[in-house]
């Protein structure tokens, strides 16, 4: 792809999300969406193989669907109450559509089907773009119309993401499609809290975010695509290595890393409402998640796979851009526990 192109692409993509999360009226919304799912299509099937132009099909089918119901909602909803402000979504039909649409932007449970199977046919870049910058717009409008949106659909949304989340990441030896689960489940854990605390919603995405942006810089830096491919990851660079494995337990919600604080606050909120059945069952399913990152991180720093003496030349290879993005997302990834009390004053 030349320059000019990618830079066209990578402009509308960024200018998608912005419009969408800026604006006020509906149909400005919806073209902020378009143009995301637009731009991207190109970037999935750069690769010019018959898999990655299934991604592709596969993405741009699922988006437009959800875009098409989107515009459906709004405009039945303009049709009842007489205006296109995003925040006056009263018609129930119309928020109802508006939820489904957005889980399907989102690639929550039992609308995820497409997800694994888009970033398997991505390269390692493209799928996290998809994981982060593709979620901040449906995220923004949830965000905007949270008042009018029914809580009831949302935790069970949101409950079943974090379970199939868990669930469907058990038996995958693909380091995209444990990504594509791990991103299921933790959106999972976003979509219950947005109705009750919207402000934990906004931390939870900013946290996974920065988690998820960490663990791809080492899985790009590693070229790791598979699990086997993980276990060769110390040749590169030791500390990498280490990186790698504190990173997958973050991601995992363990208490000493970042990654345990949006889960505390949220099964402290979900208590703290008498939902004690909902936070048991995401403390529950969080244990699925948490079985496959230590599989994962087990095979980065605990074993060692039949090798010969050229995998320990790999360190000669020159680190690629990412590794300062990576040391960044990393240490936040790690240490931004303490912090806690001062993000919710």
């Amino acid at each position: 792809m030349s320059p000019a192109i990618l830079m066209i692409i990578t402009s509308s993509l960024a200018t998608g999300t912005i419009i969408t999360m800026t604006s006020h009226h509906w149909l400005m919304a919806w073209i902020g969406l378009e143009m995301n799912t637009l731009a991207i299509i190109p970037i999935i099937s750069t690769m010019h193989n018959p898999r990655s132009t299934e991604a592709a099909t596969k993405y741009f089918l699922t988006q437009a669907a959800a875009s098409a119901m989107v515009l459906f909602a709004s405009m039945i909803n303009a049709w009842q109450t007489g205006t296109w402000n995003i925040i006056n979504l009263t018609y129930e039909p119309a928020h109802i559509l508006l939820t489904i649409a957005l889980a399907m932007k989102l690639g929550l449970a039992p609308m995820h089907f497409w997800l694994p199977e888009v970033l398997q046919g991505s390269t390692l870049i493209t799928a996290l773009i998809i994981v982060t910058w593709q979620k901040l717009a449906p995220m923004s409008l949830i965000y905007m119309t949270m008042n009018n949106l029914s809580t009831t659909t949302l935790i069970l949304l949101g409950l079943l993401s974090s379970i199939i989340g868990g669930w469907g990441g058990l038996n995958q030896t693909q380091t995209r499609k444990i990504m594509a689960f791990s991103s299921i489940a933790h959106l999972g854990w976003m979509i219950t809290i947005s109705s009750i605390m919207p402000n934990i919603m906004i931390l939870n995405l900013m946290i996974y975010l920065i988690m998820t942006i960490a663990l791809f810089c080492s899985l790009i830096l590693s070229k790791s695509k598979t699990i086997q491919d993980t276990t060769l990851t110390w040749t590169l660079s030791p500390t990498l290595t280490t990186t790698m494995m504190v990173l997958l337990l973050s991601l995992g919600g363990l208490p000493p890393l970042t990654g345990f604080m949006p889960k505390w606050l949220i099964l402290e909120e979900l208590v703290a409402q008498n939902l004690i059945p909902t936070a048991t069952v995401m403390a529950m399913s969080a244990l699925l998640s948490l079985f496959f990152y230590l599989r994962l991180t087990y095979t980065t720093t605990l074993t060692l796979s039949p090798n010969t003496t050229q995998t320990k030349f790999k360190w000669r290879f020159k680190p690629n851009h990412t590794t300062l993005l990576m040391t960044a997302s990393s240490t936040i990834s790690m240490f931004l526990l303490p912090m806690t009390p001062l993000m919710l004053l």
